[in-house]
């Protein structure tokens, strides 16, 4: 059976119709077909990818096309100046715009220009009518008058050499020049003819490539990407559209000039460009305002070198744009550095902090205000504050009294200039420092209780990281918090005591804080300051905190600064300070001294003031030897009036000599050698006579005590 099967399929009768045999059907390409494969297509294809993906191509596409776009943009170009100038387009198009923009009488003054030229441009028509009659007359009357002159030249001519024929001489002269000159046209016109189309499409490429008139993906990269591009109005104007404002981008194409009349001259204000924006009507500043960082993209600027403030004309933005890369680049040393010469008034001077973003300088007066500096951390905050004390150091009529609650060694330099000086983080810190502000209330008080017209020496108050002071949970012996925000707390109360009724005696504080909430900057307290100045912060509602709702809504944005590449720079609203008309703030970039140079100005300082005794902390009750503390206040100073020993002897210990008077100063000298006598009309006590007191003084009276 098996040899039949294999029989049967190796040699099938054809002749047995009940057998059907399929067998697989095998074409066999032919050679040609062969080479003809769908992998050598595909090789093919991609190849051409390949080819048309290389930056080599794309770079040829674009600058076959870019320099066609120029011929054919400039040929527009030229064509629409021509249509300008010859017909009344241009009236009418800025008769548009004035109209569009409410500008009514504008729109009167382009009416009034264009009537104007139409009825000069119908004057030199009906003139063109008459010209060839006035041409050929003038055609006859110079011909003659030209021959008779030949003639009479020619006559000149045969006189003199004696030759008759000289009399057509110069009239063959002219006729060999008109000749030459055909001769030169015969020769130059050929070429001229050849290459005239070529230097006209030259003309207008050179038109066209000035007005980058090509599609925008063309464009070399570096004007593809506004790369440092110029400023110009068609650039702003283009910024502005392209917004995503629907009614600011309809009016913008509605305007016959495209846009131009919104905006004013665009002028050079220090390290960039400023220019006010007239928006149309149905657009407020505040749809501008909140598109800051798209309108700065659309400008070729990052967001940090645009600024948008409100000036006082109705439905305007002011925009002031930086050169890309200016703000990049230090301002420079401050003034306390290089001019080794240079001293302060506190009263009528202005502290030099740094330059404002048009490059000129920025100057705070600081009479008899108080002020806040707050920022994220590591930023700024510190050195800002220290370089205006540093510069009210150099009057030496101020006093300072001063708590450092990171306590690094920050103000260490004002050791020796400061008649107290706290350094330190802890609660037992924060408990100083408070005592410290109660002990400015306490002469606020003393002072305010003054005769009339008792002139005072300015004393200032300073309490740097004052966030530890309001996040302090330690209480007294009564229970009364040290920190917090409520009327029980010791270090609140003071310090709002100190902006209530301070300024009127020259009693101000200052306070530097970082990332300001309501729980580390109450509100109360940031608003009593005078002088309110941000650096970098993270959101809307701490620059508000920080600045006030009137700051931010006029435009000011420190939450916008650049966190560790804006160091230094501050949101500033004072009116201690030139603001442009109409800002509610400005933006300060501060100069930066650092902690060595901070030195070398503060010893600059205390040659000027001689010795101050600085107290490293407040004394809370004890015991006190009167002698020894006069001495310890007076210092190095050959002597002190005797209302600074009292104001030094309050500072040290308020609860021992807060209600001291000349009476009770004069009692515990009395019998001393060491009595006040006057010098210069004034009261002092001398500090060598104290000294020689306690030295002579029986040791049973050493630990005296103060009543």
């Amino acid at each position: 059976m098996t040899d039949n099967v294999v029989r049967l399929f190796k040699d099938p009768p054809a002749e047995d119709p009940t057998v059907t045999l399929v067998q697989p059907l095998t074409v066999v390409p032919e050679p040609s077909e062969q080479a003809q494969e769908p992998g050598s297509v595909q090789k093919a294809g991609r190849a051409v990818a390949g080819a048309l993906r290389d930056e080599r191509t794309r770079q040829a596409v674009r600058l076959a096309v870019r320099h066609s776009s120029y011929v054919l943009g400039g040929t527009r170009i030229v064509a629409r100046r021509t249509w300008d100038a010859r017909t009344a387009a241009r009236y009418e198009r800025m008769l548009r715009a004035a109209e569009a923009s409410g500008n009514y009488e504008a729109a009167t003054e382009w009416e009034e220009r264009g009537q104007r030229f139409r009825e000069a441009r119908h004057r030199r028509r009906m003139e063109l009518l008459r010209s060839p009659v006035d041409a050929a007359k003038g055609v006859l009357v110079g011909t003659g008058m030209s021959i008779g002159a030949l003639v009479a030249l020619g006559v000149v001519l045969a006189i003199a050499n004696g030759d008759i024929t000289d009399v057509v001489t110069p009239i063959m002269a002219v006729i060999e020049f008109i000749r030459l000159v055909i001769v030169i046209v015969q020769v130059v016109w050929g070429p001229l003819i050849t290459i005239g189309p070529f230097l006209g499409l030259l003309a207008l490429w050179s038109v066209g490539r000035n007005q980058q008139a090509a599609p925008h993906w063309t464009l070399p990269d570096k004007i593809r990407n506004a790369e440092g591009e110029p400023i110009t109005p068609s650039i702003v104007v283009k910024a502005l559209r392209d917004l995503g404002i629907s009614p600011l981008r309809n009016a913008i194409k509605e305007m016959g000039d495209g846009g131009a009349a919104m905006l004013s001259p665009i002028v050079i204000a220090g390290c960039g460009v400023e220019v006010d924006v007239a928006l149309p009507s149905g657009v407020s500043t505040i749809e501008v305002q909140k598109r800051r960082r798209k309108l700065a993209e659309n400008l070729g600027r990052h967001e940090h070198e645009v600024f948008i403030t409100i000036p006082p004309a109705a439905r305007t933005v002011r925009l002031w744009i930086a050169d890309s890369g200016a703000l990049d680049e230090p301002i420079g040393p401050s003034p306390l550095v290089t001019d080794q010469t240079l001293t302060a008034n506190y009263k009528n001077g202005k502290a030099p902090w740094g330059q404002d973003l048009r490059g000129d300088a920025a100057a705070l007066s600081l009479y008899q205000r108080h002020t806040l500096v707050t920022g994220l951390s590591n930023q700024g905050k510190t050195a800002a504050l220290r370089a205006l004390a540093l510069w009210v150091a150099l009057d030496r009529t101020v006093e300072f009294r001063l708590a450092d609650l990171k306590g690094v060694g920050d103000w260490a330099m004002f050791l020796g200039l400061a008649t107290v000086l706290i350094q330190g983080p802890t609660d037992e810190h924060v408990i100083e420092a408070t005592e410290m502000v109660e002990g400015m209330v306490a002469e606020m008080e003393r002072r305010l209780q003054a005769p009339p017209g008792t002139v005072f020496t300015p004393l200032i108050g300073i309490v740097d990281e004052a966030q530890v002071a309001f996040m302090c949970p330690a209480v007294d012996k009564e229970k009364r918090p040290y920190g917090g925000s409520k009327a029980t707390s010791r270090y609140f109360m003071a310090v709002r005591k100190i902006h209530n009724q301070g300024r009127a005696v020259d009693v101000v504080m200052w306070e530097g804080t970082q990332d300001p909430t309501d729980q580390n900057l109450p509100k109360l307290v940031r608003e009593g300051a005078h002088t309110r100045a941000s650096l970098v912060l993270g959101t809307e509602s701490q620059a508000r905190m920080a600045l006030g709702d009137k700051a931010v809504d006029g435009g000011a944005a420190p939450h916008l600064l650049r966190q560790g590449l804006d160091k230094g720079t501050l949101v500033v609203a004072s009116d201690g300070i030139a603001i442009p008309a109409g800002q509610a703030s400005i933006t300060v970039r501060t100069h930066y001294i650092d902690t060595d140079t901070a030195t070398e100005i503060a010893d600059r300082a205390k040659a000027l003031r001689g010795g101050v005794t600085t107290l490293h902390a407040i004394d809370r009750g004890e015991e006190r030897d009167a002698l020894a503390d006069i001495a310890a206040v007076i210092g190095d100073a050959p002597r002190l009036l005797t209302q600074d020993v009292l104001k030094r002897l309050a500072s040290l210990s308020e609860e021992a000599y807060g209600g001291w008077s000349f009476v009770d100063l004069k009692r515990v000298l009395d019998g001393t050698g060491a009595e006040p006598y006057k010098s210069d009309g004034r009261m002092v006590i001398a500090r060598d006579r104290i000294h020689r007191a306690l030295t002579n003084r029986p040791q049973a009276d050493s630990a005296s005590a103060a009543e």
